[in-house]
């Protein structure tokens, strides 16, 4: 491998593998529409030499020419808000399968022919086999984001056959680690963080999912992705040989935060329409390859901790002393929503992305956007009535 794009490069698990493909001595191209990536996180990456391409994955021109020259593309970019897919159905389509479909086009277009794909364990529905191989029989599927990503998954197996493309597919588990800013761990944080005296939980709190550690996850990608092209698609699992439930996160979460809250159930064996109550993947395929993950669950949720929300602090954005040692202290910074976006980045940066601002409903959706741009996670304190464009850029302003 000489030269790779990542699409999503700016996200969590698109920046660690951008590290890591620096660090093997590959060229990378960053290609990101910083809708729900993070400029802090691609920070180190740009100044080891990656360059960074600013752009839509729809818009076929402009990702066609980010991609002349490169003989490997790591297709990560999604919509991955399976909770809510039902409430806009399109964004998945749009988000997971017309992407996928652009991406192979404009591979065709620069010559280039192999790709490596991040799909989701999520593909399985609710199998009757667990743990769950790679060639088990595809369940009904159960969720938007699951229909997606099986479909796109058999784009790149069309294109492969069709024009001589390799392509690898990988169905992760859940991914925790360093820059991890969203899932049920990070919003359990926030939520206590808002009302450290009671908890709501999606479900019973029983439900078991496979969890890993993103260096390992990198690691896989890495080594599938580099190994000789042979015309065709293949499928891995990616996960681990460990479960872990909803009371589980719980617990960690509560005792980081240093809470004894009261727990509320929301009843039933699965949180919402399309979760699945157990996810555990076989994996002993990618393992025959020599691959094996070096962290468990536990060891992940430890890396995972340094991006979850814990003791806030309020500061001024002219006292950024203030800021550097309140995140020293293990503090995450809570902006008001009267800030200047450069002022917002600034804060970022001092604090090391830890920053949420507390977006009220007189907020313009282009103020939010902006904020988001400038690397802050964003919690809605109140209704913010123009809802739909707002999800149109891909922001969690769930309250």
């Amino acid at each position: 491998m000489r030269r790779a794009l990542i699409t999503g490069g700016a996200g969590f698990i698109g920046s660690n593998l951008a590290d890591r493909l620096l660090a093997d001595g590959v060229e990378v191209i960053l290609y990101d529409d910083f809708r729900t990536g993070r400029r802090q996180f691609v920070g180190d990456a740009i100044a080891n030499g990656a360059r960074l391409v600013e752009g839509d994955v729809l818009d076929r021109w402009r990702l066609t020419g980010a991609m002349r020259g490169c003989d490997t593309v790591f297709h990560l970019q999604a919509n991955a808000d399976v909770r809510y897919g039902l409430d806009h159905p399109q964004r998945d389509i749009e988000q997971n399968l017309l992407t996928t479909s652009t991406v192979l086009e404009a591979m065709r277009e620069a010559n280039v022919d192999r790709i490596a794909f991040s799909s989701t364990g999520s593909i399985y529905g609710e199998p009757e086999l667990v743990p769950t191989p790679e060639d088990c029989p595809i369940p009904v599927q159960t969720s938007l984001y699951g229909a997606s990503k099986i479909a796109a998954e058999g784009l790149i197996s069309s294109y492969s056959h069709g024009f001589g493309f390799t392509g690898v597919v990988f169905r992760f588990v859940s991914i925790l680690g360093e820059r991890y800013t969203h899932g049920h761990l990070f919003d359990f944080s926030r939520n206590l963080r808002e009302d450290p005296e009671s908890l709501t939980v999606l479900g019973d709190g029983h439900q078991r999912k496979s969890y890993l550690y993103v260096g390992d996850c990198v690691e896989a990608i890495v080594m599938l992705a580099g190994r000789p092209d042979a015309p065709g698609s293949e499928v891995f699992n990616l996960g681990t040989d460990e479960v872990s439930d909803v009371d589980t996160s719980v617990r960690a979460v509560t005792r980081h935060l240093g809470v004894s809250p009261r727990i509320e159930y929301t009843g039933g064996v699965r949180g919402w329409i399309g979760d699945s109550p157990l996810i555990h993947l076989d994996c002993s395929r990618l393992r025959a390859l020599g691959w094996r993950p070096r962290l468990t669950i536990a060891e992940a949720v430890e890396r995972a901790k340094a991006r979850w929300p814990g003791r806030t602090v309020e500061v001024e954005c002219d006292r950024l002393q203030q800021v550097t040692e309140a995140v020293a202290a293990g503090a995450t910074l809570v902006l008001c929503d009267n800030m200047a976006p450069a002022e917002v980045a600034e804060c970022v940066a001092a604090a090391d992305g830890r920053v949420l601002i507390e977006v009220s409903g007189g907020v313009t959706l282009d103020t939010v956007a902006a904020y988001a741009a400038a690397g802050a996670d964003l919690i809605s304190t109140s209704v913010i009535t123009q809802s739909a464009p707002a999800l149109d850029i891909g922001l969690d302003l769930e309250g």
